[in-house]
C-alpha cells in the first residue's frame, strides 16, 4: 500500500509540472509564461514558426497594468535578432498598414493591452534563422517605469492567428 501511495504521488507530482505553465529558453532555463515586473502582470506570449527564408516575424502577449499609473513598452530586444521593433497595424482610407511605434506603446492604469495579430505586436525584422515550431524566443522587454522583464515566447505552427485568451479586447479592464 505504501509503495502505491508513493507511486501515485509521483504520477501526481509529474502532472501538476506538466501542467504547469512554464517554458524552457534557448538554454534550458525555466522561466514561467507569465512575468512580472512593478505592477505589469505580462500573460500568454507566443510567436509563429517562420517559413524558410522569412527574415521578419511577430511576437505577441497581454500586459495588464495594475497599477494607478501608465507605464510605455518602449523597447524589446532577443538574441534572435539585432533589429526589433514595437509594431502597430490599423486600417487608414480603408487600407491596413503597419508602422513602428517609435515614442513606444501606453500601458494605461488599471487596463489590459493585447499585442495580436492585426493589432499592436512585436516586430522581429531581418531575423538570420527563421523560427522553427516547438522552439521558444527569449526577449526583454523594457517599460519605462517598470524596467526590464525576460521572457520567452512559444513558437507556434505558422498559421496561427491568434491564442484564445478569452473576450479581451485592448484598452479594456478585464477582471
Amino acid at each position: 500500500m505504501r509503495i502505491l501511495k508513493t507511486l501515485l504521488a509521483a504520477a501526481l507530482g509529474a502532472a501538476v509540472l506538466a501542467a504547469s505553465p512554464v517554458l524552457a529558453d534557448d538554454k534550458m532555463e525555466m522561466k514561467p509564461a507569465m512575468a512580472m515586473v512593478g505592477d505589469l502582470h505580462i500573460s500568454a506570449p507566443w510567436t509563429r514558426a517562420m517559413l524558410s527564408g522569412q527574415k521578419v516575424g511577430g511576437g505577441f502577449l497581454i500586459v495588464e497594468n495594475k497599477g494607478g499609473q501608465d507605464d510605455r513598452l518602449v523597447a524589446v530586444t532577443t538574441p534572435r535578432t539585432d533589429k526589433t521593433e514595437i509594431h502597430e497595424m490599423a486600417i487608414v482610407d480603408d487600407v491596413m498598414k503597419m508602422r513602428a511605434l517609435p515614442d513606444g506603446l501606453v500601458i494605461p492604469a488599471g487596463e489590459t493591452v493585447e499585442l495580436k495579430p492585426g493589432g499592436y505586436h512585436l516586430m522581429f525584422m531581418a531575423v538570420p534563422e527563421p523560427f522553427k515550431e516547438g522552439e521558444v524566443v527569449p526577449v526583454v522587454l523594457t517599460f519605462e517605469k517598470a524596467g526590464d522583464v525576460e521572457l520567452t515566447l512559444p513558437v507556434k505552427p505558422a498559421g496561427t492567428k491568434a491564442m484564445d485568451h478569452g473576450k479581451m479586447h485592448h484598452g479594456k479592464k478585464t477582471n
